[in-house]
């Protein structure tokens, strides 16, 4: 038993590498993300064919069963942060395991609630937190695994969520008829175990570079000072002198460096900032706080065709049974959206925060689209377009902070907590925002209009977020003179003494 113990350990313990390994056992960890999309996601969006069969047993109306949903979603996506800091804590494993476990608790306590009010607890709140604690670790580290390949590994890891909405609603309604809406309830959280499972399966990833021997001992030698190394030679005990003079010369140097300390180089802060739990600090950052604007107002975006689209294809003369079709169409066209990005994005021949951009801008036209077209084949056209960019866009906007150009991948697990946190504000608004206009102007189009909006504002702040990470949005080009201090005594420091006897008398003059 206790080898067994640890031969388990050691499978699922730290995986070191020299450098990111691009594969291994990131591929593990990518199929653990595409059955996390499936379970989590993947069920949200399926959860609509059991709308009729709430209303009438707890005879409620839509709007409160739809709650249910909104609920989840909020909860998921507000407390993203309390996912990064219990992952900065406690490691990705232990938590996206607590948060299987808490969906499949939610989702089978489902099975016996009386009202609406307790599956909003269940459902709502319990399940909602399981989803926010499997989702963001899962991400996270699957981009630490992968380097050049990231873009093109997430995509299609991403498109569990796209195929679940193929399986499961279809089988979900057969075993909703045959077994009740309860039972049915009870297999999926079963089901839902599974994310458990993969919770193990994400070993944390080592970076540790080799060094040759030769390389130690030139260090060593090359740190000790000139009479030093002549004394060790000339002299007959030169083995036992060495290693006297070694020691000698690194309790100097310790002393030395206790009495001045050496500035902290841009580069060391970053390995300081990776022991905090939640980095609030890249609010401060420019460049982040444009990225967290695009994502507050581009979800404004994704709501209104999936909810909307059938009801615009009726009021366009459709028959409901061919409108029901553009949502699988939708499906569909998100799948290769989502696959087709990662290529593109592969190529590393253009900056993939501009093809973010591209997508964004063509989502706004599409939604502007949905209410100019008329006819079947029409919004059939906008559906395909609208899915394929929605995969594009939904498959990069959260591995896109590891880019450079947004926090970077050092920073991205501190990072994407409150990026998704800002985000869910826009998540719980924009629903009854559609509803409300709808409403108010009788008409469906309404609602795409609000999230063209949406959409074009978010591609505003999108586009900022480059000139806002290389200073040019709001400051002067930096000339070399206000350069850090650490960098500059780094610099000094290899200079020879007249140069820097020059640059003190041009300062001073």
């Amino acid at each position: 038993m206790a080898q067994w113990i640890f031969r388990l350990k050691g499978c699922l313990g730290s995986k070191v590498y020299s450098e990111v390994p691009d594969g291994g056992w990131g591929w593990i960890v990518a199929v653990a993300f595409f059955l996390v999309e499936m379970f989590t996601y993947g069920v949200i969006k399926s959860f609509g064919i059991f709308l009729k069969d709430l209303m009438s047993d707890f005879e409620e109306s839509n709007s409160r069963v739809s709650w249910i949903i909104s609920i989840c979603v909020f909860v998921m996506t507000f407390t993203a942060p309390l996912s990064s800091v219990l992952s900065n804590r406690f490691g990705f494993q232990p938590v996206v395991m607590l948060g299987g476990f808490l969906i499949s608790l939610g989702t089978i306590s489902t099975a016996f609630t009386s009202s609406i009010n307790q599956m909003y607890l269940s459902i709502g709140i319990v399940t909602g937190l399981g989803y926010c604690l499997t989702f963001l670790p899962t991400v996270t580290i699957l981009s630490q695994y992968f380097s050049k390949r990231r873009s093109v590994v997430t995509a299609m890891a991403s498109t569990g969520e796209s195929f679940a909405i193929f399986v499961f609603a279809p089988a979900f309604t057969a075993l909703k008829n045959g077994i009740g809406w309860r039972y049915t309830m009870v297999v999926i959280g079963t089901l839902q175990g599974i994310i458990i499972v993969c919770g193990a399966l994400l070993c944390p990833i080592v970076i540790k570079p080799k060094t040759s021997p030769t390389e130690t001992e030139q260090k060593i030698t090359y740190s000790l000072p000139e009479e030093q190394m002549h004394g060790s030679v000339s002299s007959g005990d030169s083995g036992v002198q060495s290693l006297d003079e070694l020691e000698r010369t690194l309790k100097f140097r310790k002393e030395q460096e206790e009495a001045e300390p050496l500035p902290i180089l841009p580069k060391q802060q970053d390995t300081t900032s990776k022991n905090k739990l939640l980095d609030l600090t890249v609010l401060k950052e420019g460049s982040f706080l444009c990225y967290s604007a695009f994502g507050l107002f581009a979800t404004l975006g994704f709501f209104a065709p999936q909810l909307y689209v059938v009801e615009l294809s009726a009021s366009l003369g459709t028959e409901r049974d061919k409108a029901a079709y553009m949502l699988s169409t939708m499906a569909i066209a998100e799948i290769f959206g989502r696959l087709s990005i990662g290529w593109v994005l592969n190529w590393g021949h253009i900056r993939k925060i501009f093809v973010l951009l591209v997508c964004v801008s063509l989502m706004c036209l599409v939604l502007v689209l949905f209410t100019v077209v008329n006819g079947f084949w029409g919004l059939a056209v906008c559906c395909v377009l609208y899915g394929f960019l929605l995969g594009n866009i939904a498959s990069t906007h959260i591995p896109m902070l590891a880019e450079d150009d947004v926090v970077g991948i050092q920073r991205m697990p501190l990072a994407v907590g409150v990026y998704v946190c800002i985000q869910s504000f826009a998540g719980l608004a924009g629903p009854p925002l559609g509803g409300v206009l709808v409403d108010i102007t009788q008409k469906y189009s309404a609602a795409f209009y609000s999230c063209a909006v949406g959409m074009g504002l978010g591609a505003v702040f999108l586009g900022l977020v480059r000139p806002a990470k290389t200073g040019h949005l709001c400051t002067r080009r930096n000339t070399g003179r206000n350069k850090p201090i650490g960098e500059q005594m780094a610099k000094d420091k290899d200079r020879p003494e007249e140069f820097q006897e020059l640059d003190n008398q041009d300062i001073k003059s």
